[in-house]
């Protein structure tokens, strides 16, 4: 007895088991289109609990087989004229047709499908390949948790609970099967990328969890695996594997031309070839893996005939994407011109317990991104390729410097007693042993000159510099950077040798390896116009705002900040934020600095040497020999951005203690200048004063003198000229990376909330 309700989109249907089977007609699905029989619109249509209860007998309970079967061997005479491919079908869809048709042929199991593929329950009909098995599996267990919720069960029941598990594991045993490219419940995404010529169908990436299966599910499955590979007597975690060439050189080494489209190497040659699989799709009795190494990626061709059967059963139920393996076989290539190894030999080296990130799309989430760097790197070819670069670019750095012109590398501390070199505030630690406290060190400045004093002529370092300070897109609290000394050189040799090491890194990592303009952003950065652009400080400002900052007011510091003030409102209104710096600078020298940063250092896209730094903000510079109040000094700046900075070095012990001391003095007047505005603004109750005053007491660090450096001066320092470039702000720019984390493997970020 069937008893019905109409509702508003569907109809909903209880019955016993067999008077659903014997009573219902299901929908057939066509390749264009559908069978129905003739129904009026009026009449109410059997939705998706009749499906469910017939497959609750026939795909579940195989008990209940037999059922269906008669029932369809006794189903009415009109819907037996109807021709139908593959069992009975239901549609999904709408219900508003209310039409059922169901298959004549009672030996074949039915099968239930809603649109094209989207839905698909299949009993016992032969599998074409493992995903559609698994995806039939995956609908007729579902049907089942519709059917037993139609009857009444709700989630608290423990059929339903059960029936849930069972659901939730066929779903994660199809998304490690595909990679997360199964048949399960589709994305909305952006069209794929076109794929490339290859054989057999190869499918690209490995998806994020679009069957709907959690990481953790994913990971029990695979953990299985790994229990069912030992059991085999397969190693899941190898201990090493002797390939004998890699993706790269195999590509190289057979070209079309030497090995031609639908043809086999036929001399005996057998390679062995490893690395991560990162594209997989089985065709029955053929399979297809993509296999990426450090160096490429080649196709791995799997034939059921050519391999051991035990083999090509590991290839269809026990490798996932993201498991790493080694093959052995010949060499061919598809007839669609994928080079391709053969495979008649295979294990797994490392079975993958992650899912891996959609290969069209890769890791979507920079906080991800940047905190799971080894997935970006499995993920994108260009992560990879940015950290191959990076390291052409020290390379390049060390076999000029050391090859001809003959520097030395050393090695200087990371902790120090006194941090030194730059005013930055430093990273403090304690050395439990020795009981003292310790800086980080902030520059290898001032031990590479103590080098220099003890008979090291050229010399320099790339290393580790640590400074506690802010994060953006161009600074990061640990950073790398080179520096190097020159003796018997000034400023000019810095300045030739700057260009001169860049120019180089830009021809190593270039494509044509030939220096040529380079792309960042939407800019061009022609570095080839050499020399680049040379203009002094002050002179730049001048052409910003029109205010002579050193030569316009006769040393009159409050004058030159009355000129200032407007000059900066006038320039923009983000110059204007610079405002309250120009008021605290306790000197011209600091007063032109702000004016430069807050007016010009942002417009200096293309190569420019900014010249003639003031004494009082170049601490260890030699004066000029020429200019009054400046130093034989210069930043280089590209895109906006300080890339080095370089000078003739202070080697007079009597001026640097004075040098030092003016600028300690300098330093604790300016922080408590920006002490008192902040306290004053917790007076007056203004809006985020307490958070503003926090901030600037985090800010307050001490300045001390180097008295060791000063004594190692008193013996005696040859002329130098002195060098530092911020190795990571280069590479950002020699490949095209908008932030500095980009170029750093592991950058600094706040530690992750749990």
């Amino acid at each position: 007895m069937l008893v019905a309700r109409k509702a508003s989109s569907f109809s909903f249907l209880t019955a016993s088991s067999k008077s659903v089977v014997s009573s219902s007609s299901l929908l057939h699905r066509r390749r264009s289109h559908l069978a129905f029989s003739s129904f009026s619109s009026s009449s109410i249509c059997v939705v998706k609990a009749a499906a469910a209860a017939a497959f609750h007998m026939s795909a579940i309970l195989p008990q209940n087989y037999h059922l269906l079967q008669n029932a369809s061997s006794s189903s009415s005479s009109s819907s037996q004229k109807r021709k139908v491919k593959r069992g009975c079908c239901f549609s999904a869809g709408s219900c508003s047709s209310s039409s059922f048709a169901f298959s004549q042929n009672p030996s074949v199991s039915p099968l239930l499908r809603g649109g094209r593929r989207r839905h698909a329950f299949v009993a016992a009909a032969a599998p074409v390949d493992e995903v559609d098995t698994l995806n039939d599996k995956i609908a007729a267990q579902a049907a089942l948790v519709k059917g037993l919720k139609a009857d009444g069960k709700t989630n608290q029941d423990e059929e339903v609970k059960a029936a849930v598990v069972l659901l939730k594991r066929l779903k994660a045993e199809l998304e490690s099967a595909t990679g997360g490219g199964g048949e399960g419940k589709k994305k909305k995404a952006a069209p794929p990328p076109t794929q490339k010529k290859g054989g057999g169908g190869k499918k690209k990436g490995g998806g994020e969890q679009s069957s709907g299966s959690s990481p953790e599910e994913v990971r029990q499955v695979r953990i299985e695996k790994v229990a069912q590979l030992s059991a085999a007597n397969q190693e899941p975690f190898a201990y090493r594997f002797d390939r004998t060439n890699t993706a790269a050189k195999l590509q190289a080494a057979y070209p079309e031309s030497v090995l031609a489209k639908g043809c086999e190497l036929e001399n005996g040659t057998r390679e062995k070839v490893c690395g991560r699989v990162t594209a997989r799709r089985v065709f029955g009795k053929l399979a297809f893996m993509t296999l990426t190494d450090a160096s490429g990626t080649i196709q791995l061709y799997c034939d059921e005939s050519r391999i051991d059967q035990e083999q090509f059963e590991t290839i269809k139920n026990l490798i996932d994407v993201g498991d790493i393996v080694g093959c052995e076989g010949p060499l061919k290539r598809t007839d669609k011109g994928e080079l391709s190894v053969v495979v008649e030999d295979i294990k797994v080296l490392t079975k993958s317990l992650r899912n891996l990130p959609d290969k069209w799309h890769g890791l979507q989430d920079v906080e991800i991104k940047y905190r799971q760097r080894y997935v970006d790197l499995i993920a994108s070819s260009e992560s990879r390729d940015t950290f191959y670069q990076r390291a052409q670019i020290i390379k390049t750095m060390r076999r000029y410097l050391e090859d001809e012109l003959e520097f030395m590398e050393m090695e200087t501390p990371i902790m120090h007693t006194v941090s030194g070199g730059a005013d930055a505030k430093p990273f403090n630690t304690h050395h439990n042993a020795l009981n003292m406290d310790l800086t980080l060190r902030i520059a290898t400045e001032l031990h590479l000159k103590r080098l220099v004093v003890g008979g090291f002529e050229r010399v320099y370092e790339i290393g580790r510099i640590f400074r506690n300070e802010g994060l953006s897109t161009r600074h990061n609290p640990e950073f790398t950077s080179i520096e190097l000394y020159q003796a018997y050189g000034d400023v000019s040799d810095m300045l030739e040798l700057t260009e001169e090491v860049i120019c180089r890194c830009a021809a190593a990592v270039s494509p044509s390896k030939k220096l040529e303009p380079i792309q960042y952003g939407d800019e061009t950065i022609d570095l080839t116009k050499r020399p680049w652009r040379r203009a002094s400080m002050n002179d730049l400002v001048i052409e910003a705002c029109n205010v002579d900052v050193l030569n316009g007011f006769d040393g009159d510091l409050e004058k030159a900040k009355a000129a200032c003030e407007p000059a900066l409102k006038a320039h923009s209104k983000q110059a204007g934020a610079s405002i309250p710096a120009v008021r605290d600078s306790p000197n011209l020298g600091t007063l032109l600095n702000e004016m430069f940063e807050a007016t010009v250092e942002g417009t200096l896209r293309q190569p420019t040497f900014v010249l003639d730094h003031p004494i009082e903000i170049s601490p260890l510079a030699k004066p000029h020999r020429e200019k009054k109040g400046v130093t034989e000094r210069f930043e280089l700046f590209v895109v906006g951005r300080e890339l080095a900075n370089a000078f003739s070095e202070l080697t007079d012990p009597i001026d640097q203690r004075e040098r030092f001391e003016k600028q300690s003095r300098a330093h604790a007047e300016t922080q408590r200048a920006a002490l008192v505005r902040a306290e004053k603004k917790v007076e007056r109750g203004d809006k985020d004063a307490s958070d503003v005053l926090k901030e600037t007491t985090d800010d307050i660090y001490d300045f001390p003198i180097d008295e060791d450096f000063i004594n190692a001066l008193e013996y005696g320092m040859p002329p130098c000229g002195g060098l530092g470039i911020g190795v990571d702000r280069l590479v950002m720019l020699l490949t095209n990376s908008p932030s500095i984390r980009d170029v750093i493997a592991f950058p600094t970020l706040k530690k992750e909330e749990q």
